[in-house]
């Protein structure tokens, strides 16, 4: 993991023995170290986490809160609320993400989509209009021709 932080607690984990073919539904935490052949998504409250290790392989769409990547995903990733790629990182989709932490060495080939909430919007206040002014009609008149310009 990049920074300084608490160690996560993995709840779960996907040996890197293992292969699941089909979607992988969670809660809490998760670490893959071996291969997903479809979904894995994180359900429930906030504060998941998906952990793709150095081995693990994900061929499906991802999303979790918290998604850190050392091995590969093939297909769009979503981390609803950071995104940390380490240098063994290999992405082929497109990555919707709010924070993101990226190593060198971590490749996307995709488009990175960061999900910036806009600003709430400034209370409109009201404003008074003056009336405007009414314009006095005004007569046609008949067009004149110069001499000159026939």
């Amino acid at each position: 993991m990049l920074g300084i932080r608490k160690p996560l607690q993995i709840k779960s984990t996907l040996g890197a023995d293992m292969r699941v073919n089909g979607q992988c539904v969670f809660q809490g935490s998760l670490q893959i170290d071996g291969v997903v052949a479809g979904q894995v998504l994180a359900e429930g409250g906030p504060g998941s986490v998906l952990v793709i290790g150095a081995g693990g392989r994900v061929e499906g769409a991802v999303c979790a809160d918290h998604v850190s990547v050392a091995g590969t995903i093939i297909g769009p990733v979503q981390a609803r609320e950071r995104l940390e790629l380490l240098a063994t990182a290999r992405i082929e989709g497109d990555v919707r993400y709010k924070m993101l932490e990226m190593q060198p060495g971590a490749v996307v080939a995709g488009q990175l989509q960061p999900q910036v909430a806009p600003p709430p919007a400034a209370p409109v206040e009201p404003v008074a209009l003056a009336p405007a002014p009414v314009a006095e009609p005004v007569e046609p008149t008949e067009p004149t021709l110069e001499p000159d310009r026939l």
